[in-house]
């Protein structure tokens, strides 16, 4: 059956709140509406107003609250309606849910998922545009995931929702429509820390997660005649799959890294660290990074499209290093 992306998102809330009757949903517009994207669709109708809850306007209060219900056992989806506005919850996320576990010496749990749209590509302005995923990363105590086909989509948020600590689950809202896959029908997870490999190369390694893989993707089957590329796909954010990245770079001796938010204090920078670091002896070539300009996200298409990785930068990057 070809599933959408947001309707993989969908599917993986109706079948965990069928399954376990502990889990709920918290959020602006989740119930009656059925989420400002349709993430949250049907479930009201289905679940009642008791476990698919419409709240204020108050990330601080969706996520606060999230944490009081997984105190008492319960497990509770956090939508933010865009990702953006994840900062108003930041204090309930990075000082309660992430410190919950290590401040009760591991006799507390804090299952929650904070979920929402992030990304730019359609046009949403400085405050729909954003990808937040830098600001946790930091956080011991949390983990991240970033899907970017729908079957990871479904996978991963069905493992977030099962998981014991918070997890904070980015969805790209470009990708909500824009992909659609054969789903199959019966139970899967896709399993927090695991990252994909989209395609085996040789000549340079490309690390990116989220909405670039796809752009990553069509410059590797574009570019085919010139560099074999090799393309991972993170998945998960944190933890970080640091096996796969450690064995890909090993063989290929070069490494980019491609993502969405700015580069400046970005994810890719503490990969490229990393590798730096770690793998130094095995590098033919310097580590590049790929992402947004240092700005603020803009509303006008070709600015938009100036400040994004587009397709454009990740083939100069990559002929770039594989020059060397």
């Amino acid at each position: 059956m070809q599933v959408t992306y947001i309707q993989a998102i969908n599917q993986a809330m109706h079948e965990e709140m069928a399954r376990d009757e502990n889990v709920l949903i918290l959020g602006e517009d989740v119930g009656i509406l059925g989420g400002a994207f349709k993430a949250t669709e049907g479930l009201l109708e289905k679940f009642g107003s008791e476990r698919v809850v419409d709240t204020p306007i108050a990330e601080s209060l969706i996520v606060g609250a999230g944490v009081g219900l997984a105190i008492q056992g319960m497990r509770a989806i956090c939508e933010m309606q865009f990702i953006d506005f994840i900062s108003c919850g930041f204090d309930q996320i990075v000082n309660m849910a992430a410190t919950l576990r290590y401040r009760h010496g591991g006799q507390a749990s804090c299952p929650i998922v904070v979920r929402g749209p992030c990304g730019a590509g359609v046009h949403g302005g400085i405050y729909h545009s954003q990808n937040p995923e830098a600001w946790f990363f930091h956080i011991p105590g949390l983990k991240i995931v970033a899907p970017a086909t729908a079957y990871d989509a479904k996978g991963l948020l069905k493992a977030a929702i099962r998981d014991d600590d918070p997890v904070i689950y980015l969805e790209h809202k470009f990708l909500y429509r824009r992909i659609k896959e054969e789903i199959p029908e019966g139970e899967f997870i896709v399993p927090i820390g695991k990252a994909a490999l989209r395609k085996e190369g040789r000549d340079m390694t490309v690390i990116t997660y989220g909405s670039p893989v796809h752009a990553v993707m069509k410059a590797a089957k574009d570019m085919a005649s010139e560099v074999d590329i090799e393309v991972i796909d993170l998945r998960t954010l944190l933890p970080l799959d640091w096996k796969t990245i450690r064995t890909s770079v090993t063989k290929t001796g070069k490494a980019l890294i491609v993502h969405e938010a700015r580069r400046n204090g970005g994810i890719g920078g503490e990969i490229a660290a990393r590798i730096a670091e770690e793998l130094f002896d095995f590098l033919d070539g310097p580590i590049l990074r790929v992402a947004s300009r240092d700005t603020h996200n803009a509303f006008a298409t070709p600015l938009e499209e100036y400040i994004i990785p587009n397709q454009e930068r990740i083939t100069e990057a990559i002929r770039k290093l594989a020059s060397y």
